[in-house]
């Protein structure tokens, strides 16, 4: 048994020494050290030795299952190192070469708009209504009836609004104010809101209108509140927004849902007040309407206007980023050209 032993040593190392790849050592282990190696067959055959024999067999068994494991180690380091110098002269990276740049996105020239003008509320005291209370598609009851719109006004006929096919008065606002009546409902002054969102309208799209755009309603319901706190409110809006004080102005105006009710214009950014083609030589631009709450709207909600009064105003986001980057087609914020949305990236 002792030569046999010495035998199958000698063939192993033979093959080990033999082995050119990975897949050679794996297959010399197996023959020779797995559970159906040979040396394991010879170690079977221990049992029918006397105990002197069995101490020199079993050592001599051991020693060279050792030295085969050994050998075998070694030589699957050699293999280890030898392909990974392979691979590292194959991938081998140049530190002196200059990185590979990689473009990121940026935020859409309207987010970033709409995140700014909320801000600005948010620093003068005002909240962000929540989701729920701004559904882009609406019943006419809280897009129409509940800001105290006619039936018969123009804004309810098929030409200015989407009308969906969901139920007879469900339509797709036309404005964010029906968020307003969502947030007064059931709530107690002092309220403070503003509520931005996307908005729809049955325009003919041109570089002023498109029938798909965003707004951003405020509203603020307390005792005693005045036109002068909204003058107040919008021209700390407007210096803050555009970097400086500029001149305004507030011009008499209707909406049905505000009494009285102003539109508020800015100094033409373009030329100064001197007038030219984009004020129509006015030397003005309007940026949004406001005005105090109708009565009937607070009455409405369930709110006393003997004792309680607000003021509301809104604006399109479009309008005040076309005003502040001197953008003249509302269309380039929804055509997805790169070289526009570029200009914006910080």
């Amino acid at each position: 048994m002792k030569e046999q032993l010495e035998k199958i040593y000698a063939d192993a190392a033979a093959d080990i020494e033999k082995a050119c790849t990975v897949k050679d050592l794996e297959d010399v282990k197996f023959k020779y050290l797995s559970r159906k190696g040979e040396f394991n067959e010879i170690k079977k055959g221990l049992k029918d030795l006397s105990v002197e024999d069995k101490k020199i067999v079993g050592a001599l068994a051991n020693d060279i299952t050792q030295k085969l494991e050994t050998s075998i180690k070694e030589k699957f380091q050699l293999f280890y190192e030898k392909e990974l110098n392979e691979k590292l002269q194959k991938e081998k990276i140049d530190v002196t070469l200059p990185g590979q740049y990689i473009p990121r996105g940026h935020v859409h020239p309207l987010t970033s708009t709409t995140n700014e003008i909320c801000s600005i509320f948010q620093s003068l005291g005002f909240s962000i209504v929540p989701d729920e209370f701004g559904p882009e598609v609406e019943t006419e009851y809280y897009n129409f009836d509940m800001l105290n719109v006619p039936k018969d006004h123009p804004a309810r006929d098929m030409q200015d609004t989407f009308y969906t096919n969901i139920a007879k008065n469900v339509v797709l606002r036309s404005q964010t104010s029906g968020s307003q009546i969502h947030a007064m409902e059931g709530k107690n002054p002092p309220i403070r809101i503003i509520a931005p969102g996307r908005v729809y309208r049955n325009e003919n799209v041109n570089s002023r209108k498109n029938n798909f755009f965003h707004q951003i309603e405020g509203l603020y319901v307390d005792k005693n509140i005045t036109f002068g706190d909204l003058k107040g409110v919008l021209n700390e809006f407007i210096r803050i927004y555009f970097g400086e004080s500029r001149p305004t102005r507030f011009r008499s105006s209707f909406f049905p849902f505000t009494e009285p009710s102003a539109e508020v214009d800015v100094q033409c950014i373009m030329c100064g007040g001197k007038g030219c083609r984009t004020c129509s030589g006015t030397g003005w631009l309007e940026i949004l309407g406001s005005g105090m709450v109708d009565p009937n709207v607070l009455r409405g909600v369930g709110i006393d206007p003997d004792v309680y009064s607000g003021f509301a105003f809104g604006m399109g986001v479009e309008r005040l980023a076309m005003l502040k980057y001197a953008i003249d087609d509302i269309r380039l914020f929804f055509n997805n050209d790169v070289r526009f949305s570029q200009q914006f990236h910080k």
